[in-house]
C-alpha cells in the first residue's frame, strides 16, 4: 500500500503525459515543415545550378561564334592581300573591268569598311537564304514522305531535291498530278521572293533510253527540267527571265548506280534557288565603298 501512488498525482502525471505527446506531435509537424522546407531549397538551389549551366553554356557559344567571325574577317583580309598581288596577272579581264577592280582593291588597302560591307552582305545573305529554307520546308512538308523531297543551303544558294517518281511518269517528261502540286508550292515561294532566279536540273541515272520521243539520258533529264519550268510559266505564273533549264543527265551522281537504291536516289529534279548575279557585280562597284 505504501508503493502506490495517489490518485491526485496519478492524474497529475496522465496530464503531463498528454501534454508532452502533445509537444511531441507538435514537433513532428514542426519537423515535417522543415523537411518540406529543406526539399524547396534543394529544387531551388538545383533549378539555379542549371541556370548557372546554361548561362555557362551561352556564354561559350557566343565566344566560340566571336571567335569564328573573327577567322572570317582574317580570311577575307589574306584574300584581300591574294588579290592584290595577283591583279597585275590578270589579262583576260577587259580594260575597263581591271580598272574597277583595281579601284576598288585601292579601296579595300585604305579602308577596312568595305570588308564589313562585304562581310554584312555575306551575313545578310546567309539570313535570307535560311529563312527562304524554313519557309520551303514548311510549305512542302504537309503530305510529303522526308524521301521524296529534301530542302538544304549550300553557301549562297537554296536548293530543293525532288525525287523522280514524285515528279514525272517512268521514264518520261511527263509530269504527275502530284508535281503541279507541288510546284505550286514552290512557285508561290518563289513569288515572294523577286530579287531570286529559279534553275531547274534535271538527273537521270544510267540506264540507257531510246525511244520515239528522247534520244538519250540527256535528252530526257533536259525535257524533264523544260517540264517544270514551263508548268512554273503557264500554270503559275512566274516570270520567264527568272527560270533556268538544265539537264545534267546521268553524270553528277549522289549515290552509285550498281543498286536500285543508288539509282533511285540519281533520278531527281533538282530546283535552286540563287540570288540574281547582278547583286553580286553590284558588291564590285568602287562606288558602294563607304565613305
Amino acid at each position: 500500500m505504501a508503493s502506490c501512488v495517489s490518485k491526485k498525482k496519478f492524474v497529475n502525471l496522465q496530464s503531463e503525459l498528454a501534454i508532452a505527446n502533445k509537444q511531441l506531435g507538435e514537433c513532428g509537424v514542426s519537423l515535417n515543415d522543415y523537411i518540406n522546407r529543406l526539399g524547396v531549397c534543394e529544387e531551388e538551389k538545383n533549378r539555379l545550378r542549371a541556370e548557372l549551366q546554361t548561362a555557362r553554356t551561352t556564354a561559350q557559344l557566343r565566344d566560340e561564334q566571336l571567335n569564328d567571325l573573327k577567322a572570317q574577317l582574317e580570311d577575307v583580309k589574306a584574300q584581300r592581300d591574294k588579290q592584290l598581288s595577283q591583279v597585275e596577272g590578270l589579262t583576260t579581264l577587259s580594260q575597263s573591268a581591271t580598272a574597277n577592280i583595281r579601284e576598288t582593291l585601292a579601296q579595300l588597302e585604305k579602308k577596312d569598311k568595305y570588308i564589313h560591307l562585304l562581310q554584312l552582305a555575306k551575313t545578310r545573305a546567309d539570313s535570307i537564304n535560311l529563312a527562304l529554307a524554313v519557309n520551303l520546308k514548311s510549305v512542302l512538308s504537309e503530305g510529303l514522305d522526308d524521301k521524296d523531297i529534301e530542302v538544304k543551303v549550300d553557301k549562297t544558294v537554296v536548293f530543293v531535291n525532288l525525287s523522280d517518281k514524285m515528279l514525272f511518269q517512268s521514264g518520261s517528261a511527263n509530269l504527275t498530278p502530284r508535281a503541279q502540286e507541288v510546284l505550286g508550292k514552290i512557285a508561290q515561294i518563289v513569288e515572294s521572293r523577286p530579287e531570286v532566279e529559279v534553275m531547274v536540273e534535271g538527273y537521270t541515272d544510267n540506264v540507257p533510253i531510246k525511244n520515239n520521243c528522247m534520244e538519250d539520258n540527256w535528252d530526257l533529264s533536259v525535257k524533264r527540267a523544260t517540264s517544270v519550268v514551263r508548268v512554273l510559266q503557264n500554270n503559275f505564273n512566274v516570270n520567264p527571265n527568272r527560270l533556268i533549264a538544265a539537264g545534267r543527265g546521268e553524270y553528277n551522281t549522289l549515290a552509285s548506280n550498281a543498286t536500285a537504291e543508288g539509282r533511285a536516289t540519281n533520278r531527281r529534279t533538282r530546283i535552286i534557288i540563287l540570288p540574281k548575279l547582278d547583286q553580286f557585280y553590284d558588291l564590285l562597284n568602287p562606288g558602294n565603298v563607304p565613305k
